[in-house]
């Protein structure tokens, strides 16, 4: 019903400021929404860090940048306990395998931050034989955070990103944006007639 149907908006309101006086909370929000507000605010991530970047996402964890108040402090040493894998650093060939198997390890829904230029295109290894130019190739990236190093305040835009994301998903029923889409079905000649 559109707030103009209503000859007593009065009333509502009064109703509103009496259930708020008498502390009865009610929220009304879906279960899906819920649930990814819970999701978002406690991303555990699995670190894989080669080189600088790893130096820099270190100091989010000091009293001068606190990442625990955006709720991502936890980071876990194995791949069982973590929803995002953040890869920092420089990523050769010989890890590509590595990576990939800690990536399948993880339980879905799973994510990936590919942090600093090495990550994310090879920085200034592009185009050296043991390199990888990209983790992308090895692992599908959800948030790259661009930088050489990046500033710890793009640690934290990125990761509020990733927070977006999580947030938009259907956690129960619907579509996820990772599930890929069901063939359609053409139509045979025998099914057309």
């Amino acid at each position: 019903m559109k707030t103009d149907e209503f000859k007593n908006n009065d009333y509502l309101q009064r109703l509103v400021d009496k259930l708020n006086a008498d502390g009865a909370g009610i929220v009304l929000t879906t279960l899906d929404e819920a649930i990814n507000w819970g999701r978002s605010n406690s991303l555990w991530s699995l670190t894989f860090g080669t080189s600088c970047c790893a130096i820099e996402f270190m100091a989010l964890g000091a009293a001068r940048y606190d990442m625990a108040r955006f709720g991502f402090e936890v980071t876990r040493n194995s791949p069982r306990q973590a929803d995002m894998i953040m890869v920092l650093g420089t990523i050769t060939w010989k890890m590509a395998s590595v990576l990939r198997r800690l990536y399948d390890q993880m339980a879905d829904p799973k994510y990936v931050v590919a942090v600093g230029g090495c990550t994310i295109s090879g920085g200034p290894f592009r185009g050296s034989y043991h390199v990888v130019e990209g983790i992308d190739k090895i692992i599908p990236v959800d948030v790259y955070i661009p930088g050489c190093p990046p500033r710890p305040e793009a640690f934290f835009y990125g990761m509020m990103q990733l927070q977006r994301k999580v947030k938009a998903e259907r956690f129960l029923g619907g579509r996820n944006h990772k599930e890929s889409r069901p063939k359609e079905e053409t139509q045979t000649d025998e099914t057309a007639e």
